[in-house]
């Protein structure tokens, strides 16, 4: 039996890296995931010639020029910018809030009156020490934007009442006061020409893989076949639960192929109604461009988590987070086993996160080995 340095579980973008920089110091490394296919939430699926995000919408950016120079050497990102629209009483809205989303909802030209009605708003209807993500919506940007884009679109995400969900979930709410849709600051923005694929394809290159295997079915017979683990499932589930399960919400993705060459216009719309069962509909080949004469939309259902879904936002209140900080300390005494990335973390990341949390992993892991 072929013995390896490292047996990685899971095939997304955190174990992906690892296995990489592993390689580059010359490790032997068996990535392992329990789905059919390797690229974690990042994987893509070509309908027809259209890269469908399968699971969501992933936009890359980042400010962080180590991060972008590192994904760039696998793929070649397009020039595509993030700027989402929402739909609220059947009126557009545009995303995040800026003057345009002002001049919807008041027909205020200048930054100067949009300001006014804000403050005025945040004033009249916003709380001191906020107690809940009502109080505290209220509280950044007042009563219009709250009602219109943020109450109910928030409560059909995470399937409770606004005044049942803790303040911390929006720290804070950006609002521009300039006619700009881009929904992020960061400098480098895009998405990889021909799909995320590339990319973990680039990072995997002669690197062992598995997939339809699940580590914790066979967890003794896959750990004996290396001398380190590296787990970016969950956390809770590699310890069987000890502690009982930790919470998160999830999605169900309804994808539809449609013989029409331009659904909504844009990639991203989010629909706001809570009588709107989805929060968004996706329009791929806006990602990459794409000219087909078809298109592929996915609509976006936020459900109650179960064991047999996929957990995709962590809820990080106080009993989730003690409880996660038990099984954290449980794999303090697991000395040949790294924990890394979003499920083994209990942490909601974004791509370039993701990365560079997986490289200072690496780094760590192989100064300390090359040092001892």
């Amino acid at each position: 039996m072929q013995m390896y340095d490292y047996l990685i579980v899971g095939a997304g973008l955190f174990g992906s890296v690892f296995a990489h920089e592993a390689k580059k110091r010359h490790k032997t490394c068996l990535v392992i995931d329990k789905r059919p296919h390797l690229g974690g939430n990042v994987y893509c699926e070509n309908v027809d010639g259209i890269n469908v995000h399968k699971y969501g919408a992933h936009i890359f950016h980042t400010n962080d020029k180590a991060i972008w120079d590192y994904v760039n050497q696998f793929a070649t990102f397009n020039n595509y910018v993030n700027s989402p629209l929402a739909i609220s009483k059947g009126k557009l809205y545009n995303l995040p809030f800026n003057m345009n989303t002002f001049h919807a909802l008041w027909n205020v030209k200048t930054p100067a009156e949009a300001k006014q009605i804000i403050d005025d708003q945040v004033k009249k209807y916003g709380y001191k020490n906020p107690k809940n993500l009502e109080e505290q919506a209220l509280s950044l940007v007042g009563k219009d934007i709250y009602e219109t884009l943020i109450k109910e679109y928030t409560e059909k995400q995470w399937g409770r009442k606004a005044v049942e969900l803790p303040a911390f979930i929006i720290k804070r709410l950006p609002i521009r006061y300039t006619f700009d849709n881009n929904y992020f600051n960061d400098i480098y923005q895009g998405i990889p020409i021909g799909g995320y694929n590339k990319i973990v394809e680039g990072l995997l290159n002669g690197i062992d893989t598995l997939t339809n295997t699940n580590f914790l079915d066979h967890k003794e017979e896959l750990s004996a076949k290396a001398k380190k683990i590296v787990f970016t499932g969950p956390i809770d589930a590699y310890f069987n639960y000890k502690y009982g399960a930790l919470e998160y919400r999830s999605l169900r993705f309804e994808h539809e192929h449609l013989n029409e060459t331009n659904f909504q216009g844009n990639a991203v719309v989010n629909y706001s109604d809570l009588e709107v069962p989805f929060t968004r509909i996706i329009e791929h080949k806006h990602f990459e461009f794409g000219k087909q004469n078809h298109t592929v939309i996915t609509r976006e259902y936020p459900e109650q988590w179960t064991h047999e879904k996929e957990a995709y936002y962590p809820i990080n209140n106080k009993e989730n987070q003690s409880r996660y900080q038990k099984y954290r300390d449980l794999a303090a005494h697991e000395p040949d086993v790294i924990f890394g990335g979003r499920l083994a973390e209990y942490k909601y990341y974004d791509m370039h996160q993701i990365i560079a949390s997986a490289l200072k992993k690496a780094e760590k892991e192989f100064h300390h080995t090359m040092s001892s």
